[in-house]
């Protein structure tokens, strides 16, 4: 399953995270701009309360993470330039999808999931054509403020 969605791989990584770097050239390859990468983030999002919600373990485990829009030690801080908020987002949500979610997904569910995920970057990439994302700011890649 790696490799099929941003966050899906471990190579390269610290501390299990997916490295927000890889996120953000994913969206800048795709041209997403900060409105269709929070279109992606909370499709990501959606899918992965819904899992927990309907499971039976997680429900009660990992329910209070979905107490809040978007979620994660990130939400709500856009203390990185360079327009990475959403990709630090989907750092934590994409790991918590790659480790905790996908491990409990049987072969079938994980090729339904990709065929959406591939629709879904079909339709955002038509948009980012009538939508098209800003020139990058002259900033390092990934600096904090």
């Amino acid at each position: 399953m790696a490799g099929h969605f941003p966050f899906a791989g471990k190579r390269g990584t610290r501390y299990g995270l997916a490295p927000r770097g890889t996120i953000a050239a994913f969206f800048e390859n795709h041209g997403f701009n900060d409105e269709l990468q929070e279109k992606y983030y909370k499709w990501w999002y959606d899918f992965a309360k819904d899992f927990v919600e309907k499971d039976s373990d997680l429900s009660y485990t990992m329910i209070r993470k979905f107490d809040s829009y978007p979620m994660g030690t990130h939400a709500h801080h856009a203390f990185h330039l360079n327009d990475k908020y959403w990709p630090s987002c989907l750092d934590e949500l994409g790991s918590f999808i790659r480790d905790v979610i996908f491990p409990k997904m049987d072969e079938k569910a994980m090729h339904d999931i990709e065929e959406k995920h591939a629709k879904l970057i079909k339709d955002l990439e038509k948009e980012a054509e009538s939508n098209p994302r800003d020139a990058a700011p002259d900033v390092g890649l990934f600096r904090h403020v």
